[in-house]
């Protein structure tokens, strides 16, 4: 088993620049969710490190070895692509120990990795079929059993749920996170689905534009995103966002100014924000932090906002109130008990133990958040 490290990686494509100065290091037997916008730069991450491209600057390690100029095939790391890549003509056993025929491993230790693989994915029953015969989901598991049965230091998923309904993309999920815990080996998996993100990984790498935003846990990234960028990204529905001005009333007392409503901030955090007072802010509250007055959580710092009723979605046990106030649109993530029609001027309630604010002075495109 090894823990793999990009040091100081760039790819570029020509003028293109793919990836931009990436530094991770993953431990051994970690799960690390490479997530972020179509074009981020992951895939080509993965690659990278795969072998299938070569890098214009850095290292990549594996273990302890730089495997910059080493063959895809000499990596000890196996790949489980988007696409399942199997082969129509061949049963689901051949399918699986088609890699290890090449590499001439003796038929009996072929069939014993291709048999436990198989008990291992719930597919002993499988193992005579033909892909055509198979659903996607137990595709899916075919193309995870070839990699398993390679016996890797690494295991590579590139979008390997995208191509399944979402109902047994959560089913995969769960199975790919116990396969994880049962062979206790290096997972790095790319995704855009944030939900797969925060539901699997050990820690997670949010990437934008080919540069590394922030690396940490999923409740860290939930709880204290490094940036704009993260804020908006990790969350569903996305966090809200509001641009204003921190003004000072009184020696204690802020407040972020929308233009449209005001909001005081608590008192017990408003020494940090202190120093932005009289400078734009952005104000970000998630909707979940939104709450319907009557059904608030008892204790919270509670801020009134009005605003109109655009768009209601009953999710069963929530409802998703899309709402306007002046120039500012918002969602709210409120109890199913919520009666309010389409068109209603309401008042609902922040959380203020749980908002955020980002400096745009700092990076107009990307705001820093203020902590």
């Amino acid at each position: 088993m090894a823990g793999v490290t990009y040091d100081h990686v760039t790819k570029k494509f020509g003028d293109f620049v793919a990836l931009n100065d990436l530094n991770i290091e993953i431990e051994d037997k970690e799960f690390l969710v490479l997530v972020g916008p179509s074009g981020c730069g992951k895939t080509t991450a993965l690659r990278c490190l795969a072998g299938l491209e070569e890098i214009t600057m850095g290292r990549i390690l594996i273990g302890d070895n730089v495997v910059n100029d080493v063959p895809p095939k000499d990596r000890d790391i196996a790949m489980v692509f988007q696409s399942y890549a199997l082969y129509p003509h061949m049963t689901v056993f051949d399918n699986m120990a088609f890699g290890l025929k090449l590499r001439k491993v003796p038929k009996d230790e072929i069939k014993r990795r291709v048999e436990e693989a198989a008990q291992i994915l719930g597919i002993e029953g499988l193992l005579k079929r033909k892909p055509r015969e198979l659903s996607g989901g137990q595709r899916q598991r075919v193309a995870v059993g070839r990699a398993i049965v390679r016996e890797p230091k690494v295991f590579l998923f590139d979008e390997p749920l995208s191509n399944l309904d979402a109902k047994l993309r959560v089913q995969t999920r769960a199975e790919i996170s116990k396969l994880h815990q049962r062979l206790q080996t290096t997972f790095i998996y790319v995704t855009h689905d944030q939900t797969e993100a925060m539901t699997m990984a050990t820690r997670i790498a949010v990437m934008n534009k080919g540069v590394l935003q922030q690396l940490d846990t999923p409740q860290t990234l939930y709880d204290k995103p490094a940036n704009l960028f993260v804020a908006g990204f990790i969350g569903s529905p996305a966090m809200n966002f509001f641009p204003g001005v921190l003004k000072q009333e009184g020696d204690d007392t802020l407040c972020v100014d929308t233009g449209d409503f005001s909001i005081k901030i608590p008192e017990n955090r408003a020494p940090i924000y202190k120093p932005y007072a009289g400078k734009e802010v952005i104000f970000g509250i998630r909707p979940e932090d939104i709450h319907n007055p009557m059904y608030a959580p008892p204790g919270i710092h509670a801020e009134p906002v009005k605003a109109k009723v655009d768009v209601t979605e009953l999710m069963g046990n929530e409802i998703f109130l899309y709402m306007v106030s002046g120039k500012n649109i918002f969602t709210a993530r409120v109890d199913p008990r919520t009666r309010f029609q389409i068109g209603e001027e309401v008042e609902l309630v922040f959380n203020m133990d749980n908002f955020h604010l980002f400096d745009p002075s700092a990076d107009r495109e990307n705001p820093p958040a203020i902590r």
